[in-house]
């Protein structure tokens, strides 16, 4: 399992060495969360970046995927040479452990496992119901602004810096006109909505240091990770908010091959949070947001 580990984050740190941050999405117009074409459901954590870097290398560009097994049982069939990519899940066992008395003592723990999946393009004979229709005729920055809306959060607006406030409990943002475009002004709200979540009242993402990085970093780490999912979710192109952060999480990640999956799954649950909040209704983009 330990080797698992290691290479999954191996591959991560390749990634960004070579500047491709793993969490941000190569298909298409950059902004679909890999789902499973069988299912319907999407892919998370750990695994949306793994199928990223899978999807970059070999020039995927459809972001749906599935097993061997469920290519079968809808007719179609894996190309002659195609290689499928892993993704892993996690299985709770139960484990005897020592105690001090006679009796026994028994604990759940968590068991890495892996499968393999292939992309759809890797297929044939699938059957036409699965082709790529047409992009969906919605906006993409009113998904955002209604997220943003819906989730509670207050926004500030006013000079050049975008954060969050935690004494404060709000998120100050620059005026959306100094952005050079509105994707850029979503995604750097979402980034910081991301932040928004580790509120003590909300999902209390404690900041401590943890395995050689320090506190801020792994912070910014889990941010970029659930921005990027928000990003995709509303159809938005993720961006990399904070490269000064690279080295630090290189370090980080060639210390503790787990960190990724720690980090990645903070990140699914802060997306989860906001997501939690909106009840995606059509309505009026919100004034404050649209100045």
């Amino acid at each position: 399992m330990n080797d698992l580990y290691q290479r999954i984050t191996d591959r991560i740190v390749a990634a960004l060495e070579s500047g491709v941050p793993p969490w941000i999405a190569p298909w298409r117009d950059g902004t679909a969360i890999p789902s499973n074409l069988a299912t319907g459901k999407p892919y998370r954590g750990i695994n949306v970046l793994m199928l990223h870097l899978e999807a970059l290398d070999k020039g995927h560009a459809d972001s749906r995927w599935l097993t061997l097994r469920q290519a079968n049982e809808l007719g179609a069939r894996v190309k002659r040479g195609e290689h499928g990519a892993p993704v892993v899940f996690f299985k709770w066992r139960e484990v005897e452990t020592e105690a001090d008395t006679d009796e026994e003592q028994r604990r759940v723990v968590p068991m890495l496992r892996s499968y393999t999946v292939f992309n759809a393009s890797q297929l044939e004979f699938l059957p036409e119901r699965f082709e790529l229709g047409h992009a969906p005729q919605w906006s993409p920055l009113r998904e955002a602004e209604t997220l943003i809306k819906e989730s509670g959060a207050v926004l500030r607006h006013g000079g050049n810096r975008a954060c969050y406030l935690l004494g404060e409990d709000l998120i100050q943002l620059p005026p959306p006109a100094w952005f050079h475009e509105a994707e850029g002004y979503y995604a750097t709200a979402l980034h910081e909505l991301t932040h928004w979540t580790g509120h003590p009242s909300r999902l209390c993402r404690v900041l401590g240091r943890r395995h050689g990085i320090d506190a801020y970093a792994y912070e910014e780490l889990v941010a970029e990770m659930g921005a990027a999912f928000l990003c995709a979710h509303c159809g938005i192109a993720a961006r990399l908010e904070h490269a000064s952060y690279i080295d630090a999480w290189l370090a980080a990640l060639r210390h503790d091959h787990r960190l990724i999956f720690v980090a990645a799954g903070a990140a699914q649950k802060a997306a989860d949070f906001v997501l939690g909040t909106a009840q995606h209704a059509p309505g009026p983009v919100a004034e404050t947001l649209a100045a």
